[in-house]
């Protein structure tokens, strides 16, 4: 182990905070979507131009329900990562593109960098793993 430029040595031990934080924003984001009303969330959806806005509405809400638990649990974290970075690349495109939104936000708007940070996060738990704590570690042994 170099002090310099590895001076942790493994640390997969750092996707367990990466894994549970992004888990919970995606939990809260889901559950949110279903306690306000998954139809105002599909008819937002629909005025923005996406087709099967209703399905897709339900879709991401139970993807970023589900999937958010499966991150906090650590399992099948690869495979829960890739469908819910499609969905933060679209929310991305949605904000950035579709409503223009700036990137910090403003008084009147969130903006995108919430969406980008998420990417980063998943990215890296498809590139590293659950990290040691985790079902994913626990069904593999």
């Amino acid at each position: 182990m170099d002090l310099l430029t590895d001076p942790f040595g493994d640390c997969g031990a750092a996707m367990v905070p990466l894994r549970i934080a992004a888990g919970v924003v995606f939990v809260h984001a889901g559950w949110g979507k279903f306690q306000r009303g998954i139809d105002g969330f599909g008819d937002w959806l629909s005025g923005l131009g996406y087709p099967l806005s209703q399905l897709s509405a339900r879709l991401v809400a139970s993807l970023e329900l589900v999937g958010g638990l499966a991150l906090i649990l650590g399992l099948f974290t690869h495979w829960v990562a890739i469908p819910l970075t499609l969905t933060m690349l679209v929310a991305t495109y949605t904000n950035a593109v579709k409503l223009r939104l700036p990137f910090a936000g403003n008084e009147n708007a969130q903006g995108y960098e919430l969406d980008l940070l998420l990417i980063a996060m998943l990215v890296a738990l498809i590139l590293g793993g659950s990290g040691p704590l985790s079902l994913d570690v626990l069904i593999a042994n």
